[in-house]
Parts: structure tokens; sequence; C-alpha cells
């Protein structure tokens, strides 16, 4: 599971969106395999990414099964805790504490 948060510096809500998901990972037991990646969309390469991905607002939130394919996405906002946990719970390894 991939987290992957398009965001820039300096951008609140996308300081919130990172430190609310390295919490909330923090939290579930035995959860390394869970990866947060962060584009910045101030960069070529980040806004290449953001491209590809049709991230229009920040930040956006998308979440990937380790296929890639796409689980759920937050625009403009914070992932809710109570989802982000709920999809985390349903990640092998077991129910979030």
């Amino acid at each position: 599971m991939k987290f992957e948060v398009y965001g820039k510096n300096g951008c609140p809500k996308c300081k919130s969106t990172m430190e609310k998901l390295a919490l909330l990972i923090g939290k579930a037991d035995g959860r390394d395999h869970v990866l947060v990646a962060y584009h910045d969309m101030e960069t070529v390469e980040g806004m290449a990414e953001g491209a590809f991905n049709d991230v229009t607002d920040i930040p956006t939130t998308i979440l990937r099964t380790e296929t890639g394919e796409p689980m759920a996405r937050w625009e403009g906002k914070l992932p809710p805790s109570v989802e982000v946990k709920a999809f985390l719970a349903s990640a092998p390894g077991g129910p979030v504490q």
C-alpha cells in the first residue's frame, strides 16, 4: 500500500497531510510495508507526476495498492483519519491499534 501526496512547500494542508499519515501509519503495528511518497508540485518532476495523475488541487492524496491500482483519492483536503485507519486495517497484518 502506498500513499502519494501531491503538494507544495509552505502549504499548511500539505504539511498536515504528511504529519497525519506518518502518525496514523506509525500507530499501525507491523506496517513497515506502507509507503508514503511526496511529490513537490513546484518541481518539474512533481508537475509531471501530477499531470500524469490528473492532480489539479493541493494537497491531493492518492492511495494505491501494491500493484499500483488506485484505492482512494482525496483532493484539496486532508484524508479523514477514519478512512485512512479503515484502509490500514484492511492491509495485511491486522487492524490498527
